[in-house]
């Protein structure tokens, strides 16, 4: 079975960019733009990574963003990434970036999407694509976020969809409904996180306010069950991330974790790696932890890949070429 998750073609729909920052390339990066560390050692990066909640692990995680400067940097780091997720067979990457997280800092929009959309286009070399999702940050002002959106609409045509991150508690989706009412009109596809801390109402305001297509975690939908038949019925497809689930304590331990359920609902599930480098395992990782402790079946990873593909945002001629060969690696 470990052979399989291997050979089967995967799309990665919840990956955050800024997530991925392993702390080798953190420091290569604070050394090259002359930026302080408060950490002596990688290894002691890697020790900081233990995590009560989203918000401890947020902390960190913008504390490290802090070391990416230049369009450059942003073009290594998503290199980085792609590189590694090509290897791992993933054919397709939907990949969030926070624009906010840097220019609040002073760093230039242009040189944020200019180095992630580098590295997308270099990619396709490597026989995988990948398109970039602007998300808003949701601890900050709705305002803030239509100032963002007005600074990307110019390059627009380089973004496939806009999304909602960062600290879930007490930030409804519908603090944002203007902004996503105004990206859609621009012909912007809409995701959200919504359902990982959050209340199952906000998967609904989600859907209902900010016309999401795709719910990001949404693991919480099974705590209401009108939430949970409306997902199914609909088809809404949830972009879960076990390892991150257990590492921000959404669940005790894998072993308790709802993919198999979420799957025996009838819901549209994937699997994902959030932010992987904070939290101990890239798309493959989360694949094979999940079939070791939720004895995942054949069938049930035939399906999860193919959901992944199902669930993006491909045209579908793309989808079916995928879908056809995880059909025949499934054979």
């Amino acid at each position: 079975m470990e052979k399989l998750i291997r050979r089967l073609p995967k799309a990665e729909l919840h990956l955050h960019i800024e997530g991925t920052l392993e702390p080798e390339l953190m420091f290569a990066l604070a050394k090259r733009n002359g930026l302080p560390l408060r950490f002596a050692s990688v290894e002691a990066v890697r020790a900081a990574y233990e995590f009560d909640g989203l918000q401890s692990f947020l902390d960190i995680y913008y504390e490290g963003a802090k070391v990416l400067t230049q369009e450059q940097d942003f073009y290594d780091l998503a290199w980085a990434y792609l590189t590694r997720a090509a290897a791992m067979n993933v054919r397709h990457v939907e990949m969030f970036f926070d624009p906010q997280t840097h220019t609040e800092r002073g760093v230039a929009y242009a040189a944020v999407l200019g180095g992630l959309s580098r590295a997308a286009a270099d990619a396709e070399n490597m026989g995988i694509s990948a398109k970039l999702i602007l998300c808003f940050l949701r601890h900050l002002s709705e305002d803030a976020a239509l100032r963002t959106l007005d600074e990307a609409l110019p390059f627009k045509d380089r973004i496939v969809a806009v999304g909602l991150d960062s600290g879930e508690a007490g930030n409804p989706p519908s603090k944002f409904a203007k902004v996503f009412a105004r990206a859609r009109a621009e012909g912007l596809r809409a995701v959200a996180h919504a359902g990982e801390e959050g209340p199952p109402s906000y998967i609904s305001e989600a859907l209902d306010l900010l016309g999401a297509s795709r719910i990001d975690h949404g693991v919480r939908c099974l705590d209401d069950d009108a939430v949970a038949g409306r997902l199914a019925r609909e088809g809404v497809p949830l972009t879960v991330c076990p390892l991150s689930n257990v590492k921000l304590k959404v669940f005790k331990d894998l072993k308790d974790h709802n993919l198999r359920r979420l799957l025996d609902a009838g819901l549209k599930a994937t699997v994902n790696s959030d932010d992987p480098a904070y939290f101990g395992g890239y798309v493959e990782e989360n694949y094979l932890a999940c079939l070791d402790e939720l004895s995942l079946t054949k069938a049930e990873l035939v399906t999860l890949a193919k959901n992944s593909f199902e669930a993006s945002f491909l045209t579908p001629a793309e989808k079916a070429r995928h879908l056809a060969e995880i059909d025949r690696v499934a054979a």
